[in-house]
């Protein structure tokens, strides 16, 4: 069963680029005098366009391998255990398909949660807002993670005032849930204030009115504050915004498959249970599943990886495939990129490891002086023996640079092995010396980092350092 890889990591990666592209180069200069939604219309329809061709060309990969393809929705039978589906074309009629083995792929859809009155017009979810045709002035985003902080930095970087709400009163809380260092979230909450996006902490939204005869009048929202933060609680506050997008996390797409049939157990939120070997509980044995039917993180990169190791598993290899905490990179496509591999210093503290930090900021690198200077970039290592076991990067290229520090800890390099290596000038991978240097020198560190801010200052002025 071939599941569907949203094309949200084709628009929010490539938005992303386009943006920086088009608002830091001289074609900004002929296109900031034309309305912003014909700019949002292009970036949509070229995306649109990479995500069907990407579609395209993977069906030809199947035809190319032999691969029969049928569309439709498929299911378990119910009399006939874990070996057999039925598939349900679009044209409505069923087949039958019995397979020895079985991988389930199918993706995952935005959670909806109850109360939101959601429409394609108004009111979206993290796959409707694809359907925008405009781009509206005012945005409101509930949401405190990878995907609304996402969006919050596209609409805000086309001009869209943005009110970002979270149920957490200390916003980069909810980013250190799903893995980001604390210094990496709270790098990214700091640039989203930076960037004029507002921050309505410790609130949900408790009662929607939309104008159902007026596209053009703002709807709005009754703000609800749970207390503990800005607000006491139970206290209401109205928003006015023209779209309000609900970006609170995806579920596995299992709903429909008839899983009880198979035998095949979820967790609570609908992900479907497997061993280290990526097989399910099926009755069987004979159904394994892969990528976001499996739950977080919800990434293409590591959905390829588990299909490919479940394969793997399915036609014997007996090489064991137990999970780790070096089993993949995150990468976060905001606006700067955020990615990380590895432990961070509160996990090594609870797996019992005496871990220490060596953290570069950009502005200690001539590149990222000029090209992103908030940025930083983190070594987490064991002091016992110098191995680095986790890397966290927030800033240009994150996304990119983060598959070195990956060999680094799989490779289980230390400290020293850093700093013995040479690393091209006026690149972003000095900054992995410079946390090396910091890891073994501290108070040189903090020289460093009063010279780098005081060659921003004077960057920023437009003088000589003071």
């Amino acid at each position: 069963m071939i599941g569907t890889c949203s094309w949200n990591c084709v628009l929010n990666a490539e938005v992303v680029k386009l943006l920086e592209y088009v608002f830091s180069s001289r074609i900004f200069f002929c296109t900031h005098q034309r309305n912003h939604t014909s700019v949002w219309n292009e970036i949509v329809n070229s995306c649109l366009e990479l995500a069907s061709s990407n579609a395209r060309d993977t069906i030809r990969q199947l035809e190319y391998a032999g691969v029969t393809y049928v569309q439709g929705a498929a299911a378990f039978a119910d009399s006939r255990g874990s070996s057999s589906l039925f598939i349900t074309s679009p044209d409505m009629s069923v087949s039958t398909v019995s397979s020895d083995k079985i991988l389930l792929a199918t993706g995952s859809t935005p959670f909806r949660p109850g109360g939101i009155p959601f429409d394609g017009k108004r009111v979206f979810d993290s796959d409707s807002i694809n359907t925008l045709s405009r781009l509206p002035k005012s945005v409101a985003i509930t949401g405190s993670g990878i995907i609304a902080i996402e969006f919050a930095k596209i609409f805000k970087n086309l001009g869209s005032d943005v009110t970002l709400i979270i149920r957490d009163n200390i916003p980069r809380n909810a980013l250190m849930k799903i893995g980001l260092d604390k210094d990496i979230a709270a790098t990214l909450v700091a640039d989203l204030v930076r960037s004029g996006i507002k921050i309505e902490r410790g609130a949900q939204v408790k009662k929607f009115t939309v104008p159902r005869d007026n596209d053009k009048a703002p709807m709005v929202l009754e703000l609800e504050a749970k207390g503990g933060g800005e607000r006491p609680s139970g206290e209401i506050t109205t928003l006015k915004c023209d779209i309000y997008l609900a970006a609170v996390g995806r579920k596995p797409n299992t709903m429909n498959l008839n899983l009880a049939a198979a035998g095949i157990k979820t967790d609570q939120y609908g992900g479907i249970a497997v061993d280290s070997d990526l097989r399910s509980t099926a009755t069987g044995g004979n159904v394994y599943a892969a990528g976001d039917v499996l739950g977080r993180p919800f990434l293409a990169s590591t959905g390829m990886a588990q299909g490919f190791a479940a394969i793997r598993r399915m036609f014997r290899d007996d090489i064991s495939l137990a999970a780790n905490p070096f089993a993949f990179p995150i990468g976060v496509w905001s606006s700067p990129e955020a990615s990380y591999y590895g432990l961070s210093t509160q996990q090594c503290k609870e797996m019992g490891i005496d871990a220490g930090e060596g953290v570069a900021l950009y502005a200690e690198c001539l590149r990222g002086l000029v090209f992103s200077p908030n940025g930083l970039l983190k070594l987490v290592f064991d002091k016992s023996n110098g191995r680095i076991m986790g890397v966290h990067i927030c800033g240009d290229d994150a996304c990119e640079l983060i598959h070195y520090g990956m060999q680094l800890v799989k490779s289980k390099h230390t400290i020293d092995d850093v700093l013995s290596n040479l690393y091209s000038a006026v690149t972003f991978h000095e900054m992995y010396r410079i946390a090396a240097l910091a890891a073994v020198d501290e108070a040189g560190a903090r020289k460093r980092r009063a010279a780098a801010g005081r060659a921003l200052a004077a960057r920023n002025r437009g003088g000589p350092e003071e």
